[in-house]
């Protein structure tokens, strides 16, 4: 099996190597992910320039560019062989909620939603690597399983992993996406110069984080593993909009 290993916090990030160090018995594993972090990125290509990679000594290679770049390449011809699975992480950090919009962990493995399998995002629910071998050994077993999985084309599995050592984690769960409330406005800045400028606030408060949620299961100490699918198509919604066809 090959396997094609990406992320989202840069090719020099502890997760991703510890992602590779679970999957390398299990598969020929290759790395390719940004050079640096590129967290919020979403499924963004870059259009405007080359795409350039560094090679490092760990074999590893880096991209100057974002993480749905990386495994765009990767599917398309930087190897001399098409991945058979798309393993994107693991991120520092929750993707829970409406994360998914905006994560470039899960940018990655839906850029590769193109296999015959399922792709996945694995995130430990924390910004530290106190507990990264617990995120380690989860993607490593889920992986293993992975053959087994009946799901419709195109679907990505989002895994978050509780921050706890392994022996406290009390299973898994599958969930489906909480919700939250829109992030907190941008705040302002002025530099020493003068120039207004704008951060990005923090994401908003859980407004949806009842039991069945990747938020519920997380807090409660759990794995969530919740199905992604790529069409965003609002089939409900088709028959309120015939009087359109009017027009």
């Amino acid at each position: 099996m090959y396997i094609l290993i990406s992320n989202d916090d840069g090719v020099n990030a502890p997760g991703i190597k510890a992602l590779y160090d679970a999957l390398a018995n299990d598969g020929d594993c290759k790395v390719l992910a940004p050079m640096r972090d590129m967290s919020g990125t979403s499924n963004s290509l870059t259009l405007n320039r080359p795409l350039y990679p560094t090679y490092l000594e760990n074999g590893f290679v880096g991209i100057d560019g974002t993480p749905a770049d990386c495994v765009h390449l990767g599917m398309n011809g930087f190897f001399d062989n098409k991945p058979d699975l798309v393993v994107a992480g693991i991120n520092l950090g929750a993707n829970l909620g409406d994360d998914v919009l905006y994560s470039g962990t899960v940018a990655a493995a839906t850029e590769g939603r193109f296999t015959a399998m399922p792709s996945f995002a694995f995130s430990l629910v924390s910004k530290t690597t106190t507990h990264l071998a617990t995120a380690a050994y989860y993607a490593k077993n889920i992986i293993k399983e992975y053959a087994k999985l009946e799901l419709p084309k195109h679907t990505v599995l989002n895994v978050n992993i509780p921050d706890l050592p392994l022996e406290q984690v009390k299973g898994i769960q599958l969930t489906r996406l909480g919700y939250r409330t829109h992030s907190l406005p941008p705040e302002k800045t002025v530099n020493p110069r003068g120039k207004v400028g704008y951060w990005v606030s923090r994401v908003g408060d859980i407004v949806d984080g009842s039991e069945g949620t990747d938020f519920y299961a997380i807090k409660a100490g759990y794995v969530s593993i919740t199905p992604l699918t790529i069409d965003r198509s609002c089939r409900s919604s088709l028959d309120s909009l015939q009087t359109l066809r009017k027009l």
